[in-house]
């Protein structure tokens, strides 16, 4: 049986973007991370992109529209994984902060594809 979400604050895919914009700005307010402007903006700029994706995919009330936008939504996911190697790499955050983050990057990308998925299904079930 198909779960009816009332608005896009009830889609897990959102929910877990939004978690993942709280950690991300938590880490890159610390330390050289704060200061390195270029870096803490983009990677503040994806993670944000990814659920602000999610959610206007989802008010466009067009499953065409919305797979798009959750196609965005999943690219600016890779972009946040890139940005964090930048940042381990130059040692503004520990392993554990990018370990945790990257893992939350990989698993909301999953859950990401799985939504989309049914999108397509959901499009094809239509046609």
């Amino acid at each position: 049986m198909e779960r009816k979400v009332e608005g896009f604050e009830g889609l897990i895919a959102w929910q877990q973007a939004r978690a993942l914009v709280k950690e991300i700005y938590r880490v890159s307010r610390k330390g050289d991370f704060a200061k390195d402007y270029g870096l803490r903006d983009q990677i503040q700029r994806a993670s944000v992109s990814i659920m602000s994706n999610i959610a206007e995919g989802y008010e466009r009330g067009n499953r065409n529209e919305f797979h798009q936008f959750l196609a965005i939504a999943k690219a600016s996911c890779g972009e946040v994984r890139s940005q964090l190697y930048v940042a381990y790499d130059v040692a503004y955050i520990s392993e554990p902060d990018f370990e945790k983050l990257f893992q939350q990057c990989r698993q909301l990308s999953k859950i990401i594809s799985g939504l989309k998925t049914s999108i397509q299904t959901q499009r094809k079930q239509t046609k």
